[in-house]
């Protein structure tokens, strides 16, 4: 391509990026993921140096984190010579994993307005497509009024900017019951995890009495489940950029804006693991528990006092991850999380023969400070696992809407191992 033609077309992704942001969308017209293959130490150090060039705009979708493991980078089409200058400079292998990423964000949104019809209740609800905020919370609503005497809804808290964050409750009756907490959607741009948490609730409800195995954990333990964990983010996903990951607090002293609400718990808060840089996109935050929505869930879960498992499902990687990610020690119940892990995804696969890995978070996918799963366990709360959900990295956060009913059946499976687990283990 010469310099003529390479000039042109930096003029149109300029147009096209400035017609998106008169209409409140960023665009990502010509932007490219890249998957990289450190072969050595040092090209890790090269690759982790990228996210301290704020200039360069590089976000990691998979952090460089040890030889073994492949990298996934976001990269804006001006400055995408300079990355692969970079790289091929530094004899750093890399493929294109994603040509243009706006074209698979135009898709997205195309499906998304074909399939949304007036969804009157739960059953008529598209479950294969995405949602707004709003269609999740009118869902609910639908969802409790179908099924009084199973589902509740409790608001536990609000955001950052006013929002209300509501738990479903499913119970059968009584007090301070044993229980299980699962959350999904805690970093925004992950659709397919609020899709999934979506179809679980739907299970629940629609199998109970109906499943033995589902009727007699129901009839011995509540389920909490919070959709959407992460209101504000997601909001701003459909309203203004689709990539955005944190919350939407504002940090003192900085123009970025947000906290990764996954490094804001206090389980070896502020370490390695996790940035002191507000404009990263795994800033801690300024103290534990920063986050209103990371406060509002903490207060909840230690007000109940008897959860015995919490769940909370991300993507991407195909991953089923377990204490701990701030220090490479065993956690005390090591080989029971590993067995169970090893119990549940030998369920998930049986389905569509989906392969995932599993381990702690510190060995497996790389260091993490501050995480949901590790604050559960030093709180008493053995059964705690972050859950990876699909892919390995094709579609990455862009994962088709005809990959959710799959990839929300699969996920029923390893959750149903762990409920029962849950519960022919009750102290």
């Amino acid at each position: 391509m010469d310099s003529c033609m390479i000039e042109n077309m930096k003029g149109l992704m300029i147009f096209a990026v400035l017609l998106g942001a008169a209409f409140g969308h960023k665009l990502f017209v010509g932007d490219q993921v890249l998957r990289v293959t450190a072969r050595n130490e040092e090209q890790v150090t090269l690759l982790r140096e990228l996210e301290g060039l704020e200039h360069l705009q590089v976000d990691f979708w998979r952090t460089p984190a040890k030889v073994s493991l492949p990298v996934d980078m976001h990269v804006p089409f001006q400055n995408l010579q300079s990355i692969k200058a970079f790289l091929e400079y530094n004899d750093i292998p890399y493929s294109i994993m994603l040509e243009d990423l706006q074209l698979l964000l135009d898709q997205e949104q195309e499906e998304m307005k074909r399939s949304r019809t007036l969804e009157r209740n739960t059953n008529s609800f598209s479950y294969s497509t995405y949602h707004t905020l709003d269609e999740i919370y009118n869902w609910a609503d639908s969802l409790v009024a179908e099924h009084p005497d199973l589902v509740s809804k409790i608001q536990i808290g609000s955001t950052y900017e006013n929002r209300p964050m509501y738990v479903l409750k499913f119970s059968t009756g009584g007090s301070n019951r044993p229980a299980i907490w699962i959350d999904s959607g805690i970093h925004s741009r992950e659709w397919i995890t609020q899709a999934t948490g979506i179809c679980t609730a739907k299970k629940i409800a629609s199998d109970y009495g109906k499943d033995a195995t589902l009727t007699s954990i129901m009839n011995n333990l509540d389920i909490f489940l919070l959709i959407v964990t992460n209101p504000d983010g997601f909001v701003y996903t459909h309203s203004t950029n689709r990539m955005w990951r944190k919350t939407r607090s504002i940090n003192a002293g900085s123009t970025c804006i947000g906290v990764d609400p996954n490094r804001n718990w206090d389980a070896g808060f502020g370490g390695p693991g996790a940035s002191k840089n507000p404009c990263s996109e795994t800033y801690h935050g300024a103290y534990p528990h920063s986050e209103p929505e990371v406060k509002a869930i903490a207060d909840f879960i230690l007000s109940h006092g008897n959860m015995k498992s919490l769940l909370t499902i991300h993507s991407y990687s195909q991953m089923l991850l377990f204490p701990y990610g701030y220090t490479n020690d065993p956690a005390p119940d090591h080989e029971e999380l590993n067995n169970l892990a090893r119990e549940a995804l030998s369920a998930l696969t049986s389905l569509h023969g989906t392969k995932y890995t599993y381990g702690t978070t510190f060995a497996t996918i790389y260091p993490a400070d501050g995480t949901t799963i590790d604050w559960a366990y030093n709180n008493g709360i053995k059964y705690s696992y972050t859950f990876e959900l699909r892919d390995t990295g094709r579609y990455g956060f862009i994962l088709p809407a005809n990959q959710i009913i799959p990839t929300a059946e699969e996920t029923w499976l390893a959750l149903m191992k762990v409920f029962e687990h849950v519960q022919n283990n009750l102290d």
